[in-house]
């Protein structure tokens, strides 16, 4: 039978810093679930590019907006500011990045995994 789990972002399991952001994970009943915080002037293909070594981010989205604006631009074209009470999915193949001067906080239950890690593939 399963037991009743609780986690704080308060204290990650792990954390991974980035330019001009963070991501903590939380590893919860068999599910990794990421709190990613990334501040004015970040961009997906200037800070985490270098990292991924793909063309644009391929991991799916899942994720609660909790603050700041974000802005995503899919690889067909697709335009979508996301603001704070949003919840959204982006599936493979986007770029995004901070909109103003206040950071930007999602708590994403999908595509945390390996974000932020060097791409796995060859």
């Amino acid at each position: 039978m399963a037991k009743m789990e609780a986690k704080s972002f308060n204290s990650p399991d792990e954390i991974r810093t980035f330019e001009k952001g963070k991501l903590q994970l939380l590893n919860i009943a068999g599910v990794t679930i990421g709190k990613a915080v990334f501040e004015p002037g970040w961009k997906w293909s200037t800070s985490l590019k270098y990292i991924a070594k793909t063309k644009s981010c391929e991991a799916p989205h899942f994720q609660y907006h909790v603050s700041g604006t974000l802005k995503v631009v899919m690889d067909d074209g697709t335009e979508k500011e996301l603001k704070a009470g949003d919840v959204s999915f982006l599936p493979s193949g986007h770029d995004a990045w901070v909109i103003g001067n206040e950071p930007v906080v999602v708590v994403d239950f999908q595509g945390m995994v390996d974000y932020a890690q060097a791409s796995k593939k060859k």
